[in-house]
């Protein structure tokens, strides 16, 4: 059972039994409304419901980057997906780690597929179509990975333009989605370069813990060298705090100075520690789905709105 915080506990105690029932809020965010202080520190906007599209396409491609590991890439690729197809938006998500999880994640079994997004970068003569896997979620597909996309760091090193190579991967399907995901490794090699290089916006996952900040310069610095060198579209889209506990002043000390050191390219959205998560994971269905009513689904349909409102998604 999830242990509830002191906060909610004293404010259960001096609440009449009378008292209109509590609408759910985000993690984290339990007394904050829209203009109310968010976690973040900053007055929570409102972000409404988007527009539903009348077509879809051209894909607006995200990286979602960290070369630390743990850190709550896949668990994002994963439900902000499934919350971006909730508003009839078309998603597709690339497992781009040789890990694999985000295919297990969605139910897929890439060990027993012949091709995967392995094949797409390495062979010719694939397509991509054929290797798109739909979903138990509707408007999401996924291209699946598994251990044998870790050979293929070794194999592109000698390619014409290797850096390119994912990019022209996801030409023939980019005017089909409207949101295109990509599960990056934890690391800054060339699979993660090939991402960034196909991407037009990144979003990094950061634990709400404190070496967790310190690799975020570099991959900073890593971004603002390929959009300098590789890729002048790309821009980061937002950095999102995950694994946040609001009990804990370290939390929220970490989350404050993530804030003081990059303003508003910090997501008001934060997501919060839950056991549902891997619950979800293990069910191999989004949380979205798995737990509709929890409050981590319900921080990842606000993700996705933040997402639109910012431009970052259409």
């Amino acid at each position: 059972m999830e242990s509830v915080p002191s906060e909610d506990l004293e404010q259960t105690r001096h609440s009449p039994v009378s008292a209109v029932p509590r609408v759910a809020q985000l993690p984290g965010t339990e007394s904050a409304g829209s203009g109310a202080m968010g976690p973040t520190g900053r007055p929570l906007p409102h972000f409404p419901d988007p527009v539903p599209l009348t077509n879809h396409g051209p894909a607006r491609i995200i990286a979602m980057c960290n070369q630390k590991g743990g850190v709550g890439k896949t668990t994002t690729t994963i439900n902000l997906g499934a919350a971006l197809a909730e508003l009839g938006r078309k998603v597709l998500v690339i497992d781009f780690d040789p890990q694999g999880a985000l295919s297990v994640g969605l139910g897929v079994n890439a060990q027993e597929l012949d091709t995967t997004i392995y094949n797409l970068l390495v062979e010719r003569g694939h397509e991509i179509h054929d290797v798109i896997q739909q979903t138990r979620t509707p408007n999401l597909d996924l291209v699946p990975a598994n251990i044998d996309l870790s050979a293929a760091e070794v194999q592109l090193v000698g390619e014409v333009a290797r850096e390119q190579i994912l990019a022209r991967v996801l030409r023939p399907v980019v005017d089909e989605y409207d949101v295109v995901l990509i599960d990056c490794q934890p690391s800054l090699g060339l699979l993660t370069v090939n991402a960034l290089t196909a991407a037009h916006g990144v979003v990094i996952p950061l634990e709400c813990e404190f070496f967790a900040m310190r690799g975020v310069a570099l991959l900073i610095d890593t971004i603002d060298k390929i959009t300098d060198r590789l890729n002048p579209r790309l821009q980061v889209d937002g950095i999102l705090a995950t694994m946040y506990d609001s009990r804990t002043l370290h939390s929220r000390e970490v989350v404050r100075s993530v804030v003081d050191h990059f303003g508003e390219q910090v997501f008001h959205t934060v997501i919060s520690r839950t056991v549902k998560f891997p619950d979800a994971t293990l069910a191999a269905e989004p949380i979205t789905s798995y737990s509709s009513e929890h409050s981590g689904a319900n921080a990842y349909r606000q993700l996705a709105r933040e997402l639109i409102a910012r431009g970052g998604a259409a």
